[in-house]
């Protein structure tokens, strides 16, 4: 096989790079966070932050990156966003403080939110052809599998070994020899139509994340009925109506309202937060119950959750070639019921529970994890047009890290005052806060995927089209790619 035609391969190859180390990094950080809290002298609080910082900077930042990219070109805002998540990875393995080590994590998420939306815009304007684009999107599922078997893995080995500050340091060569392969192989694209920058959308996005997060974290401690929290609450409302307001009567807005106008990836951005809202919240519920309510090693705890991991790269696969057979909905459905049904069984968690009991509920739970995110980005780009594939999948990315901050921030709420010794108990309500969220992700996943759904989905699409610039005199041309500078052979 020539270089040309393993070049949309080695392309996908390169991208997966990215989401490697920020997959890893996730769940490297949620094992090492015991080990965290005792090397900096950290509150159940300080720890919330030290997660939910990253992913507040990603959700708030993701939408304008993928818009930077479509304009300023992917390839060279992908390979800022790796060095710049380099140096915040190492940064972060010199934090001195709880402070220095949240401030470096938004260093971390600055150039996180550069990374993986860009990734899947290059993706899906290599991949053009709708089987094509479900085979790469399921190969993108299974690193992040991969990403999750080896991150806990990795941490429990790193902390145990070492110490926590190690989990930053491989980052660093993965970081590294992206940055150099995305020179030789990834081609230079930009969106046919330049989008301009939009500072009131970006602002309102970060006051909405920013106090609806701090509210969900700090209420436990001031008191729901604090006049602090009730005001940020407010203000995390006030901001999200301000949002749709101002970015309806955009001519281009950092927040596309219209998408929404598709069934289809109005849901699939809804799943994404319910989905990797269970995701997070069970990852950092699961940490603290094992290592603080069970006592285990951070060593042990990461070989516990490796079944969970290992089903989530066995199923990624599975969902793409469901995808490209069957469409989303039954990948949707089959992962909402499973993460209701493994969410279920944790609410009878006790310090005594057996570790046959724990492995069935994580396995079932990784087929959920495995299920779900290939659907979720398939559906959020097959169905907008290429010249705004970055935005979109800024959408659904933005979508995820959203959830991911709900869900550190809200589980954390239910468990926050619990002593270790009664740490399982105090979870049951949180469990099942979840469990719920997991019948919803199949039943939006029916529903958002009928004949009468996947219309509007077309309907949107041709109406962006039409509207494009250009498209009167030259409708083709206002679909078309533009390929600058290639990399390797310099045309």
């Amino acid at each position: 096989m020539s270089i040309s035609n393993r070049r949309p391969w080695l392309i996908l190859v390169i991208c997966c790079m990215s989401l490697l180390i920020v997959g890893i990094d996730v769940t490297i950080v949620n094992v090492a966070l015991p080990a965290i809290g005792r090397g900096l002298h950290a509150s159940l609080s300080d720890l919330q932050w030290s997660v939910d910082a990253y992913t507040l900077v990603l959700a708030s930042l993701l939408m304008a990156s993928g818009s930077t990219a479509d304009r300023f070109g992917r390839r060279r805002v992908f390979q800022i966003g790796l060095v710049l998540f380099t140096l915040g990875s190492l940064a972060c393995s010199l934090a001195t403080s709880v402070s220095a080590l949240v401030l470096f994590r938004c260093l971390q998420a600055l150039g996180g939110s550069m990374l993986n939306p860009v990734a899947l815009s290059i993706i899906s304007n290599t991949f053009t052809e709708p089987r094509a684009r479900a085979r790469a999107m399921g190969v993108w599922g299974a690193v992040f599998g991969m990403s999750l078997a080896l991150g806990p893995v990795l941490g429990g080995l790193l902390v145990t070994g070492l110490t926590w500050r190690a989990i930053f340091w491989i980052n660093i060569p993965v970081g590294v020899a992206a940055i150099v392969l995305t020179q030789m192989f990834v081609p230079e694209s930009k969106a046919g139509t330049a989008r301009r920058f939009d500072p009131l959308g970006q602002l309102l996005v970060i006051v909405m994340l920013v106090t609806l997060t701090y509210s969900v974290i700090e209420g436990p401690s001031r008191g729901w009925g604090s006049p602090l929290i009730v005001t940020t609450f407010a203000v995390a409302a006030i901001a999200a109506v301000a949002l749709v307001r101002v970015e309806s009567r955009r001519e281009q807005p950092l927040l596309e309202v219209r998408f929404f106008r598709s069934v289809p990836f109005s849901g699939a951005s809804l799943i994404a937060v319910l989905a990797f809202g269970i995701l997070s919240g069970f990852l950092f519920l699961n940490t603290l119950y094992l290592q603080e309510g069970r006592g285990y090693s951070a060593m042990h705890a990461g070989l516990l959750t490796l079944p969970m991991a290992a089903m989530i790269c066995l199923f990624a696969p599975v969902s793409g070639r469901l995808i490209a057979s069957r469409g989303s909905r039954l990948p949707l459905v089959l992962a909402g019921l499973a993460e209701a049904v493994s969410l279920a069984l944790l609410t009878q968690l006790s310090d005594r529970t057996s570790l046959l009991y724990l492995l069935l509920s994580y396995v079932v739970f990784g087929i959920a994890c495995g299920l779900v995110n290939a659907p979720i980005s398939n559906t959020a780009v097959s169905g907008m047009p290429n010249s705004q594939a970055g935005v979109a999948a800024s959408v659904a990315s933005a979508s995820r890290q959203t959830g991911s901050v709900l869900g550190v921030a809200i589980t954390g709420s239910i468990v926050a005052g619990a002593p270790a010794a009664g740490l399982a108990s105090a979870s049951h309500t949180a469990w099942a806060v979840l469990a719920v969220c997991g019948l919803a992700v199949a039943a939006i996943g029916f529903a958002s995927t009928t004949r009468r759904a996947l219309g509007t989905a077309r309907g949107v699409r041709e109406m962006l089209t039409d509207e494009a610039p250009g498209t009167a005199a030259a409708p083709a041309a206002s679909r078309r790619e533009v390929h600058v500078h290639d990399g390797v052979d310099g045309t």
